[in-house]
């Protein structure tokens, strides 16, 4: 006999089947949601074990507009030098000569581990070597200093990370300008400008971040006294490394800063943002307590640099052997004279 199934059995095997793909598309959906949560959390943790919060340290950092900055009572930065606001950039320099400019954060920073992206802008009118001098952004005790480093002073405390895009040493032609580095000051070690901070950097890169239709950026994080800095300049939306150095001790309570030099030769530096983001990071109740008073960096040493002799220019060759021979004939002559008046008075004793 055959199975007929009636009206009501119908209802029953289309709401169960309804429900049954229901409950599979639920499941689905789940499973999407759980899977970008995943994808989120393993995202929010880096390959160093660190986590970056979703918020900026909008106290530490200078982001459009800038309404009020350098003049209001609230605003979190002073200016300084030649720097000015416009609507998209602050300005540290103009394209003229000797220039100096900054912006200095009023709010000492007491994190102790971060992460620092420099949106900024290298450009002008000159050809590439004759352009000058660079940008520099610091973390220092000292601030609101016009000085002959990037605009800031000499003998800092605290890091000092270079944007140079001209070569004051000629002699070492296997460096390639512009060229990012980086250096810790105590208070007593000098930057040695003559051969563009070689002695005293604690690595760096060549970027080419001057003059480019793109944005341009630079990323500095410090993370349990290991520094780092990476470029993103040439327009990929790629970070690249540039410097990783270990044992670098730098003391809470510094302030952020940004400052540019031009001298005979010039350039627009622009500003555009500064972001600052704490870095959440398991360490131990040692490290908590852990604190510097004097920036240092472990197995730091002064390098030498090679100062290659030259020689004499022609002109410098000409002279001297000139006044060697003038000289010369000086002695001859006063010796003649000298001897003469000897004798003539020998002689007059014989009589």
């Amino acid at each position: 006999m055959a199975a007929t199934m009636t009206k009501k059995d119908l209802v029953w095997s289309s709401t169960l089947f309804s429900d049954t793909v229901y409950c599979c598309g639920m499941f689905s959906q789940i499973r999407w949601v759980f899977f970008f949560l995943f994808f989120t959390a393993s995202q929010c943790w880096s390959d160093e074990g660190y986590e970056r919060e979703e918020f900026l340290k909008r106290e530490y950092s200078l982001m459009k507009p800038y309404q009020g900055l350098g003049s209001s009572s609230s605003s979190h930065w002073d200016l300084l030098g030649t720097a000015m606001i416009t609507t998209e950039h602050v300005r540290l320099t103009p394209d003229l000569q000797s220039r100096q400019g900054a912006v200095w954060s009023r709010i000492p920073c007491y994190l102790r581990h971060w992460e620092l992206q420099i949106h900024f802008r290298i450009h002008g009118q000159g050809k590439k070597n004759l352009n000058g001098d660079g940008l520099a952004v610091w973390f220092t005790k000292e601030r609101m200093q016009i000085g002959p480093v990037f605009g800031n002073m000499d003998l800092f405390t605290g890091l000092g990370l270079f944007l140079d895009t001209y070569p004051n040493d000629n002699k070492h032609q296997e460096r390639v300008f512009p060229y990012v580095s980086a250096m810790v000051g105590n208070g007593s070690v000098k930057y040695d400008h003559e051969h563009d901070g070689r002695p005293t950097e604690l690595g760096g890169c060549t970027a080419i971040l001057r003059n480019v239709d793109h944005d341009t950026f630079i990323l500095v994080r410090y993370v349990q006294h290991r520094l780092t800095v990476m470029t993103n300049i040439d327009g990929k939306q790629e970070w690249r490394d540039c410097l990783d150095r270990p044992g670098v001790h730098l003391p809470l309570g510094y302030y952020f800063g940004a400052s540019a030099i031009t001298g005979d030769l010039s350039d627009n530096h622009d500003l555009i943002s500064l972001k600052l983001y704490q870095l959440t990071v398991p360490h131990s109740e040692q490290e908590e307590e852990e604190e510097f008073t004097v920036p240092s960096v472990d197995n730091m040493v002064v390098r030498s640099v090679k100062v290659e002799d030259e020689g004499m220019s022609g002109v410098t060759l000409f002279f001297t052997i000139l006044f060697s021979v003038l000289g010369c004939f000086v002695l001859g002559v006063i010796s003649i004279v000298l001897y003469s008046r000897w004798k003539e008075n020998r002689r007059k004793r014989f009589y």
